[in-house]
């Protein structure tokens, strides 16, 4: 199935949840030949993804409707803005305009979050990453919101990256041991493997185990410049836990490569966009 075919079935189900048997307000004040013009609008600073969503909302109601973007995905506005028009069967407009609306406040709240975020970091030479804590069924747009807003996705899933967690080495018996099975077990991902450490004697351990990247979790500024310097250049380090826009920039400027950060999709405040609606002759 392609992109295109996922977020139209994806959208459908949105419209399904909203509409059930029918838009009853909507069918019962509006004529059902009238033609209307909506408009979108940004409210507040922000930078805008989900237009594509938006736009499949509007055309699974009306596939004649006319859509016009006024912005592009992805565009930082400070002053916010028209965001988009579209004209079409005046029906289809009202019924579809909360699902347009979530699926673009969202987004773009989302990619707003990250660029507020990359902007903490600039200059320190330290990336920002999205994790896994996301919508469910709704990871791939929200992270193309991320990349969107500036930052790094990281892994997409469990099948595309080794992270070995806390949990995965008590199973395992130790660092040693979930370090070695996971490099037998997929080889291929060896580039990818990562381990997550609590303090010096766990990144000596990972080191001698071959990880080529170190998770640092819930570690404060101190502890991790401590890190940083113990494992000196020997492997890339991310910075993990409790990650906020105010404590950022101080992260950044401990050594580490990267920092990921769970808010980026978990909570990440919808962007205010309205829609108006003119009835056309």
């Amino acid at each position: 199935m392609s992109d295109v075919d996922e977020l139209t079935a994806l959208v459908a189900r949105a419209l399904e949840e909203d509409l059930g048997a029918g838009d009853v307000t909507t069918t019962a004040t509006v004529v059902a030949d009238a033609r209307a013009r909506a408009l979108i609008t940004q409210k507040a600073p922000g930078a805008i993804y989900g237009l594509r969503a938006a736009e499949t909302a509007f055309s699974l109601l009306d596939p004649q409707a006319r859509i016009e973007r006024l912005v592009g995905e992805g565009s930082w506005r400070e002053d916010g803005g028209p965001v988009m028009s579209v004209q079409g069967n005046a029906r289809a407009l009202l019924s579809a305009e909360r699902t347009a609306l979530n699926f673009l406040a969202h987004l773009s709240g989302v990619a707003t979050m990250a660029a507020r975020a990359v902007s903490e970091v600039q200059g320190t030479g330290a990336n920002v990453l999205d994790t896994r804590k996301t919508t469910p069924g709704l990871r791939a747009l929200e992270k193309a919101a991320v990349a969107a807003g500036g930052a790094v996705n990281h892994r997409a899933g469990l099948y595309d990256a080794i992270l070995i967690k806390e949990n995965h080495i008590a199973a395992a018996g130790g660092i040693a041991q979930a370090v070695g099975r996971a490099l037998a077990a997929a080889p291929e991902l060896a580039d990818t493997l990562e381990v997550e450490v609590r303090d010096a004697r766990e990144i000596d351990e990972a080191l001698a185990a071959g990880a080529r990247r170190l998770l640092l979790d819930n570690m404060d500024e101190p502890q991790l410049r401590a890190a940083v310097a113990q494992v000196a250049g020997r492997a890339e380090l991310e910075a993990s836990g409790g990650v906020t826009l105010q404590t950022l920039g101080e992260l950044a400027q401990t050594g580490v490569e990267w920092i990921s950060m769970g808010a980026l999709t978990h909570s990440a405040p919808a962007l205010d966009l309205s829609l108006t609606l003119e009835v056309l002759p």
